[in-house]
């Protein structure tokens, strides 16, 4: 069971003038992350979803061994991920003089604490990569794991830089959940030469429902050995999924050589360039799913879930046709590289999108994501384009903002987030689509929702009670002088505000008991964000999962 240390911890201020707050959660009986098993995984994923709205991410400290699969894992678990997950730990035990622990365990702090990044990621050595990307490649060196695919999504050296547009987002308005349902029957089977058909014959066998092969090169295998491919095609025909990935470190399966064609024919899914570890965490998930059928288990396998396999692109597009006022710019500038016309966009990205948004302009939008821009990026008050849809109450707009992947849990250098700026501005429909997205008050402000309601209790406004019920106040929290709402309006002499109130109480336990919410109205799919976070107990050489670090 876990034990929460009760007193939060303060880190230091940042130059970016933001204060993490965090809480320990630790583990008892502590685990080498060699005894890691996939019910370890999914304890991890429901202490993250039981506390999700109470942090802005999650730090879990985690042993190396088998760090790589848990980061994978926990992607796929994690469905429709708004806040940063960081797993950390260290080679060299935190207790020891020297060790790349106390460094590893600050960065994912800082990383978590301040920036919305909605993935499962894992911090080592100075750099945040993707949690499924990673493996671990050197038992002693503090620069024990790498990316082989896919460049770092942050750099901490003097500065932390982040590659945003590297950064993957759960494009969909569908509240965060965890599933801790995982197929057992998978394994990892490496080819080599001399390989018995009798060996791959018995390890395909029942119960085996899922295989990750490690092929040669580009994913190719032996066409001149028709026993082995007959023992692969027998499985695949009698249901068994089968991955090819490559053996090698970097690069990607193609069936440009004959050798790798005749696995396709015996039934194999290209992995493209997974590794091993996020191959067969994706197998275990994907099977798991009840309710699709084979032929759709296997067209999950060759989708890109959590950006754990690159996408065939050509690139980000960009010309100074793109935009008449960029180029403009440009030509006042003398400028024409794409490096520099690059620099523009990003600079002139988040007050072009924030004025389209103010307007309604979803063309415009989609002109600026279609020239590769980020739309979750801030302006010079650190409001995003959401900021600005949700004030205006352009309900299409917010729409359309998180069907690209924009943070619901952003905030400008006021503290406010989107859902804060729909309440005051009074948007119902976007209080209530946010919401379903899974937006929610962050604990200042449902602190000061007592003292809020009890002022429209005052005033006599029903309307704002209402709004503010929608957002997800509690009616009952006391104001500054101790009193409820409900109390405040009897006192007052304003029974038809308590009615009201006392309506809007039972409306919600209805709501509860029924199984229903206030946001069915909308079929939309997708969206998240990031925001306060998790820490573990003091790392040890092979530490544990969890910790929640706050903001």
């Amino acid at each position: 069971m876990p034990t929460t240390h009760s007193d939060p911890l303060f880190h230091s201020l940042s130059k970016t003038k933001k204060r993490i707050i965090y809480t320990i959660i630790e583990y008892s009986p502590l685990l080498d992350s060699a005894n890691m098993t996939p019910d370890d995984w999914g304890r991890i994923g429901k202490d993250i979803e039981k506390n999700y709205e109470s942090y802005d991410g999650f730090v879990i400290l985690h042993g190396t061994d088998t760090m790589a699969y848990t980061a994978s894992a926990l992607s796929f678990m994690c469905e429709h991920l708004g806040k940063p997950v960081v797993l950390t730990g260290s080679q060299v035990p935190i207790y020891e003089m020297r060790n790349d622990g106390r460094d590893n365990l600050l960065g994912a702090l800082l990383i978590a604490g301040q920036f919305v990044i909605p993935e499962v990621c894992l911090y080592f050595y100075n750099k945040l990569y993707r949690g499924n990307r990673v493996t671990k490649v050197d038992a002693g060196s503090f620069n024990a794991f790498t990316s082989p695919n896919l460049a770092p999504l942050a750099t901490a050296e003097v500065d932390i830089a982040i590659n945003w547009d590297t950064v993957w987002r759960a494009n969909t308005t569908v509240k965060f959940q965890v599933s801790t349902e995982l197929n057992r029957n998978v394994g990892l089977l490496r080819l080599f030469p001399g390989i018995t058909a009798a060996t791959v014959r018995a390890f395909l066998q029942p119960p085996m429902e899922g295989v990750v092969l490690e092929t040669y090169g580009s994913g190719n295998g032996p066409d001149n050995r028709s026993d082995l491919l007959e023992e692969l095609k027998k499985a695949t025909d009698s249901g068994v999924i089968i991955i090819n990935c490559t053996q090698c470190l970097r690069g990607t399966v193609s069936t440009s050589y004959a050798t790798g064609k005749v696995l396709m024919d015996a039934g194999l899914i290209t992995g493209g360039d997974m590794t091993p570890e996020a191959a067969l965490s994706k197998l275990s998930y994907v099977l798991a799913k009840a309710d699709l059928n084979l032929d759709a288990k296997k067209k999950m396998m060759g989708q890109n879930l959590r950006g754990e396999m690159t996408a065939d692109l050509a690139g980000a597009k960009f010309s100074l046709s793109d935009s008449r006022f960029i180029q403009v710019v440009a030509k006042s500038l003398s400028i024409s590289c794409k490096e520099e016309l690059e620099a523009i966009r990003d600079a002139l990205t988040p007050s072009l999108a924030c004025a389209a948004t103010k307007i309604g302009d979803i063309e415009a939008l989609e002109t600026l994501k279609e020239m590769g821009s980020n739309l979750c990026l801030g302006d010079y008050d650190g409001r995003t384009p959401l900021h600005i849809a949700a004030c205006e109450g352009n309900l299409k707009a917010v729409q359309y903002l998180l069907t690209i992947g924009a943070t619901v849990y952003a905030k400008d250098r006021y503290g406010d987030t989107p859902l804060c700026n729909a309440v005051h501005f009074r948007h119902k429909d976007v209080v209530k689509l946010l919401r379903k997205t899974g937006a929610h008050f962050s604990r200042d402000k449902l602190e000061e929702a007592g003292s809020e309601l009890c002022s429209l209790v005052v005033s006599g406004d029903l309307e704002g009670l209402e709004i503010w019920s929608l957002a997800g106040a509690d009616l009952n929290k006391p104001g500054y002088d101790g009193q409820t709402a409900v109390e405040l309006a009897n006192a007052a002499g304003k029974p038809e505000v308590a009615t009201f109130i006392l309506n809007l109480l039972n409306k919600k336990v209805t709501t509860a008991f029924s199984g229903l919410n206030d946001y069915d109205e909308y079929d939309e799919d997708e969206e998240n964000g990031g925001g306060i976070e998790f820490t573990a107990s003091p790392a040890e050489r092979e530490p544990q999962p969890l910790c929640p670090v706050a903001k």
